[in-house]
């Protein structure tokens, strides 16, 4: 019988992830055993209006509540951990850290390798670390990130398997892909460096003679950066590079995924993963660097991925795209992550 004591998440806004989230914790369990927090900037009805969630337009205009609030928690779920000013509440009640849940989005954890390094940033690492190596519990799917918390900021806690969010769930999508001649493919996720562009550029140079179609999102990120990218990919390839500017309806979007033939993802980092799952539920072709913790993640699962450094335009059937849908099917499934986050929520019932 779980405590009447309630999770707490802490949710920095991001529409696209909260709202889903606690759409799926009410269909699998017991909303009233959960109280959602939720700080920033919200738009007046995006938040339903409901008792167990509470919306701080800011986290210290509201510490007092917000002390209240994850004092009295059985546990309390970081959903992301961008915000200094949440790092410094937790600062200031370190023995509530053993009940905290860090849930890594990427971001939050590879801020450590911040291209500047000024003051402000040596301060909120020094913090991170002071917070992260007391914190309680970690929660990703990828384990690799979990170890670089430990590399990094000396965490010390455990690790728990977990998808976390309905928007990583694998869905049987009712696309047609279009016929179409050559080979479509889609290079990186975001108009960010990260994504090293313009080396994967280099590795596609020698097939710009082929027929082929590369289509590039630079839709959100560093926008001079995406000026950047979109010059040089047109520079080389010419109307075969289609810098994808505009933001895409997730419905468009998915019409073109359906439309790929191959996907190279240079990132250097964790990053797109979403993208990356779907395309291979899709069963395309997946170029990835070796070097990057998913990699593990992918062969943990038995799910295959291909060197960016053998890139090739092979399409041949056997490549086992059939086989990659039905291990990330069986893997990012409802029944999958409900039985996770049970047992984050109930495995241990701290009081």
């Amino acid at each position: 019988m779980a405590s009447r004591r309630p999770v707490v998440h802490l949710f920095g806004w991001d529409k696209k992830f909260v709202l889903p989230f606690i759409d799926f914790v009410g269909e699998h369990f017991d909303l009233g055993e959960h109280r959602f927090i939720v700080y920033g900037k919200v738009e007046a009805d995006d938040l339903p209006q409901d008792k167990g969630i509470i919306h701080y337009p800011s986290l210290l205009k509201n510490l007092l509540s917000l002390m209240t609030e994850i004092r009295v928690a059985r546990k309390i779920i970081l959903h992301g951990l961008f915000s200094s000013h949440l790092l410094y509440v937790l600062l200031l009640q370190p023995w509530l850290l053993k009940k905290c849940y860090w849930m890594i989005w990427g971001g939050d954890l590879y801020i450590h390798q911040a291209d500047v390094k000024d003051w402000r940033w040596r301060k909120n690492e020094w913090v991170k670390r002071f917070v992260v190596s007391r914190l309680g519990h970690f929660i990703t799917h990828i384990r690799g990130d979990y170890e670089l918390a430990q590399q990094w900021y000396g965490a010390k806690g455990q690790w728990h398997e977990c998808f976390m969010y309905p928007s990583n769930l694998y869905r049987e999508y009712p696309v047609t892909p279009k016929p179409h001649d050559g080979t479509n493919i889609l290079l990186g996720n975001s108009a960010t460096p990260t994504n090293n562009h313009l080396d994967a550029l280099e590795k596609l140079r020698p097939f710009a003679g082929d027929d082929i179609r590369i289509y590039c999102p630079l839709s959100y990120g560093d926008f001079a950066y995406g000026d950047q990218i979109a010059e040089a990919g047109k520079a080389i390839f010419g109307d075969k590079f289609i810098p994808l500017r505009d933001f895409m309806p997730f419905g468009k979007y998915l019409e073109l995924l359906t439309e790929i033939d191959i996907a190279i993802f240079n990132n250097n980092r964790q990053q797109g993963m979403g993208n990356m799952v779907t395309l291979l539920g899709l069963g395309k072709k997946l170029f990835i660097q070796n070097s990057v913790t998913q990699k593990r993640f992918f062969e943990d699962n038995d799910i295959y991925t291909n060197d960016v450094l053998e890139f090739n335009l092979i399409q041949s059937p056997g490549f086992c795209g059939e086989y990659n849908k039905k291990r990330i099917s069986s893997y990012f499934s409802v029944s999958n992550l409900s039985s996770q986050l049970r047992t984050i929520f109930y495995g241990d019932q701290t009081s």
